[in-house]
């Protein structure tokens, strides 16, 4: 019997921390970092890193939803980042750095938006939630030295002091769901 897999493309911020976490994740098969939600054909990442090409770096997570669920995959993606800053995560600002989830199905649309109006219910945030829930035109594959970031650079600066901190929280709290 095959497999059955679902694509999450998900936006929040520098997409080495997105990918850090997910790569952790039982049931996540496969994290690609790249961008989407712009106009431009195949950007670079010098291209995205303008602001100009109306692109997000995101993660495109491929995993399997009887291991984990999209709203888990969603709960993970509101926890390990900011959903309240528009166009900023911590010290990385401009449009390519947006909190965004690209759906790939009414039914991702829908899971996205209840999920959205939950927390705002809850006030899970001390400020209004501005992710974008849009759907998905298309993705690009980041280049090769944007893959695996931190697991082939753990020792660089940004690895240590930005990524590191993160993951080590995210394992606290999601430690049951790690391989």
């Amino acid at each position: 019997m095959q497999q059955q897999t679902e694509i999450a493309t998900l936006g929040g911020g520098c997409f080495w921390c997105l990918e850090a976490v997910y790569d952790q994740l039982n049931g996540v098969l496969n994290v690609e970092s790249g961008y989407a939600g712009g106009h431009v054909p195949n950007p670079t990442y010098e291209q995205v890193c303008t602001g100009r090409t109306g692109h997000a770096e995101v993660v495109q997570v491929t995993f399997d939803p009887a291991i984990i669920s999209y709203r888990e995959i969603l709960e993970i993606f509101f926890a390990i980042h900011d959903p309240t800053t528009l166009n900023r995560q911590g010290a990385d600002v401009g449009t390519q750095y947006r909190s965004v989830i690209f759906y790939h199905s009414p039914e991702q649309k829908q899971a996205a938006e209840a999920m959205i109006a939950e927390l705002e219910a809850r006030r899970a945030f001390p400020s209004r939630i501005v992710t974008e829930v849009v759907p998905l035109n298309a993705f690009y594959p980041a280049e090769d030295y944007h893959q695996e970031y931190y697991q082939n650079h753990p020792g660089q600066p940004y690895c240590r002091v930005v990524i590191a901190p993160k993951l080590d929280k995210f394992r606290k709290q999601y430690g049951l769901k790690l391989r």
